[in-house]
């Protein structure tokens, strides 16, 4: 039986803050996975390797972790005064979907030195030295996204002394904006789609507890780590090899995406694995990160350890960064208390692999909380280009 050989598509493999994803550009896919379907989504997932019932993806780009089953894909923008529109695919492992529900805060950083590159910002735009300012429509969550890109001889600088925990070796730093994060809603409380800064969460079999659930940079639930049994210091081990905590935090993410609006049933969370995050919060604590660094506890304001498609994150996820400092701003969420309580507009939290500093503008108009921008860097830079080669028949 004869069989078709492989097609190649050129794509770009690039690291974005804690994260690595195959970037792509709309107008070099094959036709049929130009405009969103079946096409794409079997394209993409044969890329990455996936679905892996052996959970490796050996045979793909993917390399068996939320962090790096991701792909991008990106086009100049059909928006006003934006650059490019960029779509973001979080590949399933070991199940057969891509889900589109949200955006990728880590790879968020790859995408204006991925825009510069490629010819999806104007050349005019563009300094031979210093900053571009690359303006991105984030197509999953319809919202702006404000890339600062260093530039040294007209070209993107990618080397750098700027460290990220959660990155083995520095590199140039990209100041990510996060514009009015909070995500649309029609009753004018979506911030905190509750209405409530802090709501009771029952979970039949395992408990009731009290968590803040909030849409700002991706819908995330955050729970006190007492109430969990947790101290907040936990690194990956401690919780990816409990296969009943696994399940139990996958439960109480199932109930509290029901509670927010964004499921109409249990059985709907299996398909929605990228949103909502679960995570949870602690007071200062001292602790040793997984890279063997001392994190001290007069360093950080709290703890937070966030779980991302099932499994603990090795560091955080951007767009859970962005929810962190939102909540942290507003006075009276499990966040904001964890970090002390009062007014702030920075925050510094302990992950698994070190430590974060983000910032959030928040304030309170006519009884609801408004949120202008959230702030955080990141880096970025190619690990591989050039073409993708893959079995794929449209």
């Amino acid at each position: 039986m004869a069989h078709a050989p492989q097609i190649k598509v050129p794509a770009t493999y690039m690291r974005g803050g804690t994260s690595k994803g195959v970037f792509f550009k709309l107008d070099e896919l094959p036709e049929a996975c130009r405009a969103p379907g079946p096409a794409r989504d079997r394209l993409l997932m044969r890329v990455i390797g996936s679905p892996d019932p052996y959970g490796k993806q050996i045979d793909g780009m993917g390399a068996a972790t939320s962090s790096t089953s991701k792909t991008v894909i990106l086009s100049r923008s059909t928006k006003p005064d934006h650059d490019v529109d960029y779509l973001f695919g979080q590949v399933s492992i070991d199940k057969p979907f891509v889900d589109w529900t949200g955006n990728c805060g880590n790879l968020s950083a790859a995408v204006g030195p991925f825009a510069i590159r490629n010819g999806l910002v104007d050349p005019a735009r563009i300094p031979r030295d210093g900053t571009c300012v690359v303006r991105i429509w984030q197509a999953n969550i319809s919202k702006t996204i404000i890339s600062h890109v260093q530039m040294t001889n007209g070209e993107v600088q990618e080397t750098g002394d700027f460290e990220l925990d959660g990155v083995t070796f520095p590199a140039a730093e990209v100041r990510l904006e996060f514009m009015d994060p909070a995500e649309e809603g029609d009753d004018g409380g979506a911030l905190f789609p509750t209405g409530r800064l802090v709501d009771s969460l029952e979970v039949p079999g395992i408990g009731t507890f009290r968590a803040t659930m909030i849409n700002a940079g991706i819908p995330t639930i955050f729970l006190e780590a007492p109430a969990l049994g947790y101290t907040g210091t936990e690194l990956q081990d401690d919780i990816n090899n409990d296969a009943a905590a696994l399940k139990k935090l996958e439960t109480i993410r199932a109930h509290g995406a029901l509670k927010m609006g964004l499921i109409k049933t249990l059985e709907e969370a299996v398909v929605r694995q990228h949103t909502p995050k679960v995570a949870w919060v602690a007071g200062p604590a001292s602790y040793t990160a997984s890279s063997g660094k001392p994190v001290n506890a007069g360093d950080v304001d709290l703890l937070v350890r966030a779980m991302s498609m099932g499994k603990l994150h090795h560091a955080m996820m951007g767009t859970a960064s962005v929810a962190i400092a939102t909540a942290a701003a507003v006075d009276g969420t499990l966040v904001n208390l964890a970090a002390g309580g009062g007014e702030r507009e920075t925050v510094c939290f302990g992950h698994p692999s070190g430590t974060l500093r983000v910032g959030s503008q928040a304030k309170l108009v006519d009884g609801s909380w408004v949120v202008t921008k959230a702030i955080m860097s990141r880096s970025a830079r190619i690990l591989m280009q050039g073409w993708v080669h893959v079995p794929f028949e449209g």
